[in-house]
C-alpha cells in the first residue's frame, strides 16, 4: 500500500498488518510452547511491549493461555483458524468489488 492512503486505507492496511502478527505470533506459540514473553520477542523480532499487547488479545480471545512457564494455544484456535478462513474468503470478495469500484471512480474522474 502506498504511502498516503489516508484514514479510510490506512486503518484496513494497519489491522491487516496487526492480524498478521498476531497469527505470526500463534504459530510461534504453537511452535514453542510453552514460551514466554522474551522469548516471543527475540524469535519473532519485536519489542517486547507489541508482544504483551498480542499475547493479551490472544488470551481475551481464548487462543492462548498464560501461565508461569508460558504461553499455550488452546484448542479454540482451530475454530478460530476455521472461522477466519471463511472470513478472508468473504473479505477477498469484498477486496475485488472495491477494486472495481476504484477503477469505476477512476474513469469517472478522468474524463
Amino acid at each position: 500500500m502506498g504511502n498516503d492512503t489516508g484514514v479510510l486505507a490506512g486503518k484496513v492496511a494497519r489491522d491487516l498488518n496487526l492480524l498478521q502478527r498476531h497469527i505470526a505470533m500463534l504459530q510461534v506459540v504453537a511452535e514453542h510452547q510453552p514460551i514466554g514473553i522474551i522469548k516471543l520477542a527475540e524469535i519473532m523480532e519485536l519489542p517486547q511491549h507489541k508482544v504483551r499487547y498480542s499475547l493479551r488479545l490472544l488470551e481475551q480471545d481464548g487462543l492462548i493461555r498464560a501461565s508461569k512457564i508460558g504461553a499455550t494455544t488452546t484448542k479454540k484456535v482451530e475454530t478460530f483458524l476455521n472461522d477466519l478462513t471463511q472470513n478472508l474468503a468473504i473479505m477477498g470478495g469484498t477486496v475485488k468489488e472495491v477494486q472495481k469500484a476504484t477503477e469505476r471512480l477512476r474513469k469517472t474522474i478522468e474524463k
